[in-house]
């Protein structure tokens, strides 16, 4: 491909991301207790904790994959459709109804609220399946924000490979979690919003320079572009199909993504621990309400993708950048970035992808140490209170390492699995799909004055994770591990129940295990019964199943129920 990265370019990188930690360093202070680390002292501003939540949300996905998907044969803006409906609604619950719940007391995550009210194990359940579902969407935002950096930076990248034996999308990766880990261990989550604020501005000015270009490139400008987009049928909006298997409908947007979009922003800890971040609940709640504002954001980057298709009639793709797009169609932005703008704005564009990522990243990097840390750190009680503090620091610290290099190196292997979804924005949104809907049932169960035990959650949230797999992996392959998974929560389940007569000998302890072991094996056979269904409506799906087996197999609602 033509066009390098110039000595300009590279000064205007090094002079945001040092502007940036400086910023970063100097707003944030030094943290002293876990109280600052994990909540920035809920001192924080609200229109910061706004920005943050918008920087976390654009990620490189939205950037790069986007105009990918607005750009490719038969694609338009129906994918907006998620977002203008879907998240506006959802935020709206989360301000209404999960804000107000949060900030009865004091807590640091949604699963200190779910085991407060349903139990340790409730607790230590939902962090693992927000830990699992964190790593895997995040891990798919490195890789494509690496993809980025490989084609842009292929030159430089290419001395680098040649002495170290690694690809350029290993070494894009690990740029990319080297910088996220050092910004989340300077001062936690204080840090790490306030570097967003300053990312999300990098970002922004990136996006408008971009499309402003992109105009002022194709013959006719906006005009042009507009109408080219028309022609090819790009400006569609709305779909009103009511098929469930279609992935951007109304129905979609307004039902599955506004009621599951609870998952995403009140409890998936990514987003929601900036809200704990604010001085009270009405700070909050207008912090998530205001970060509505990146739907402005999401539509102008659909906008990048019908400038490229303009730009692209007029100049269409040869040589090595045909080859490139061909072989992933997610690179055509990049190869526009490379080709096309020219020094240093350059620079301006890769920082704005470069943000977008470590953004993510060094999010999911505090939600992932402070959760793990709340659910299974125990230090000793007869140790000085200071003393904890430190050593807790330490192990946060050391988590956020830890996390950093699982993440990179499952975002090294998302390659295999883009084929699955289609592209690198559905497999993006579809990963958290997989744990959302389970943990997002668990706050049914909380908030709902059922007055449960919780013991029955673990065994519903299985039963979640493993529906979206039937969903998802409907070929042979995919059969034969729901089966074993599916053989063995059911050897657990009883197994659990041996050394506990009592277990066996009541009625409703036969009659819960009857309705568990049927319940696997309705999903073993769901290939044969159930058609295929849209990831959007995952995490809606997922709750239902939690929420309603998660009471059916509580033991003191199952009590309450056959006394009645």
């Amino acid at each position: 491909m033509s066009g390098t990265f110039e000595l300009s370019d590279w000064c205007v990188v090094i002079a945001i991301f040092a502007l940036t930690t400086w910023i970063g360093h100097r707003m944030s202070g030094k943290p002293a207790t876990m109280r600052d680390f994990f909540l920035g002292g809920r001192r924080l501003p609200w229109y910061a904790v706004a920005g943050s939540i918008i920087a976390t949300e654009i990620s490189a996905v939205t950037l790069i994959s986007l105009p990918a998907t607005v750009f490719k044969d038969g694609g338009n803006l129906e994918y907006l459709q998620l977002g203008i409906i879907g998240s506006f609604v959802a935020r709206w619950l989360v301000a209404l109804v999960m804000v107000p719940a949060y900030y009865e007391r004091e807590v640091f995550s949604p699963y200190d609220y779910m085991g407060a009210r349903l139990g340790e194990g409730v607790r230590r359940t939902t962090t693992i399946l927000f830990s699992v579902g964190g790593i895997l969407g995040q891990a798919s935002r490195v890789y494509l924000a690496a993809v980025v950096l490989e084609v842009v930076l292929h030159d430089e990248f290419a001395g680098w490979s040649e002495a170290t034996g690694l690809s350029g999308l290993v070494l894009s990766v690990v740029a990319i979690g080297a910088v996220s880990v050092l910004w989340t261990w300077m001062g936690g989550i204080a840090t790490v919003i306030w570097t967003d604020v300053v990312l999300f501005c990098v970002f922004l000015f990136a996006i408008v320079f971009a499309l402003i270009t992109l105009f002022a490139e194709v013959d006719g400008g906006a005009a042009v572009v507009f109408e080219t987009a028309k022609e090819a049928g790009k400006l569609r909006l709305l779909d009103f199909s009511t098929s469930v298997a279609d992935d951007y409908t109304f129905w979609a947007a307004l039902i599955a993504q506004g009621l599951g979009g609870l998952g995403q922003y009140g409890t998936d800890q990514l987003m929601a621990q900036r809200i704990f971040c604010c001085k009270n609940a009405r700070d909050a709640q207008k912090a998530m309400v205001a970060s509505y504002g990146a739907m402005l954001i999401t539509v102008c980057v659909g906008f990048v993708g019908l400038a490229l298709f303009a730009y692209y009639r007029q100049n269409p793709l040869d040589g090595a950048d045909l080859a490139a797009y061909q072989a992933k169609n997610d690179r055509i932005f990049p190869i526009f970035i490379t080709t096309v703008i020219p020094s240093p704005y350059k620079g301006l564009i890769v920082a704005g992808a470069f943000a977008a990522a470590i953004s993510s990243l060094d999010s999911i990097l505090t939600a992932l140490s402070q959760t793990t840390i709340s659910a299974f750190y125990r230090p000793a009680r007869s140790l000085d209170p200071a003393l904890v503090e430190r050593r807790t620091l330490f192990a946060t610290r050391a988590l956020v390492l830890f996390f950093g290099i699982l993440l990179c190196t499952i975002a090294v292997q998302c390659e295999r699995l883009e084929g699955r979804y289609g592209s690198i924005l559905n497999l993006a949104l579809a990963m958290p799909g997989y744990t959302q809907g389970a943990v997002l049932g668990a706050f049914v169960l909380a908030f709902l004055p059922l007055r449960l035990r919780g013991d029955g959650y673990p065994w519903a949230a299985a039963l979640a994770v493993m529906t979206i797999f039937a969903l998802t992996w409907r070929d042979d392959t995919g059969a034969g591990i729901l089966r074993v998974q599916a053989l063995v929560a059911f050897v657990c389940w009883c197994a659990l129940r041996l050394g506990r007569a009592a277990h066996w000998t009541q009625p409703i302890e036969w009659g819960r295990t009857v309705l568990f072991g049927g319940a696997l094996c309705a999903l073993v056979s769901a290939r044969a019964w159930v058609p295929p269904v849209s990831w959007v409506w995952y995490v809606l799906l997922g709750a239902l199943v939690a929420a309603s087996f998660g009471w059916l197999l509580d033991t003191r609602a199952t009590t309450q129920r056959s006394s009645s």
